[in-house]
């Protein structure tokens, strides 16, 4: 998804067609949807929290996390679990269905495409007889950067 499309939807906050639920845009949500425009890795909410509130802006952490969550849920920004658990959000580039490197020591993310995952995912889930599937692959590792690091005893 290209940066800055897409951020928010006007209207009211009731079900429009299709079932999708639009949301209102308030000042909060354009705040949390602008500084996720401007950051290149996934951010917790506590981490988008503080940087929000360093620059001035008024929203409340349980408002950020509930943009957050809505704005995931409308499939505008990827969400997914760092290695210790937490959800982390990101505005993606890619707006079709894809899966992520990331880094376990600097938060690097790289987004790729995995045909061979896709074609296992289904085949296998046809072979259990189960329908309407999903999945979520992300893979874990130390980008090169950290990689350098480490192998000079930086890290």
């Amino acid at each position: 998804m290209p940066h800055g499309t897409q951020s928010a939807t006007s209207g009211p906050s009731a079900p429009a067609s299709g079932g999708v639920k639009e949301q209102r845009v308030t000042k909060q949500r354009l705040a949390v949807s602008a500084a996720l425009d401007e950051l290149d890795d996934f951010v917790s909410t506590q981490e988008l929290y503080r940087l929000l509130q360093n620059k001035g802006v008024s929203v409340s952490l349980a408002t950020a996390y509930r943009i957050l969550q809505s704005l995931a849920d409308d499939g505008l920004i990827d969400v997914l679990r760092n290695g210790d658990g937490e959800a982390v959000y990101r505005r993606c580039a890619v707006t079709g269905h894809h899966h992520h490197l990331l880094c376990r020591n600097c938060g690097k993310a790289v987004e790729v495409e995995a045909p061979a995952v896709e074609t296992w995912a289904a085949r296998t889930a046809a072979e259990h007889g189960f329908t309407e599937v999903a999945h979520t692959v992300e893979i874990f590792g130390l980008c090169p950067e950290c990689t350098a690091r480490k192998a000079e005893g930086k890290l």
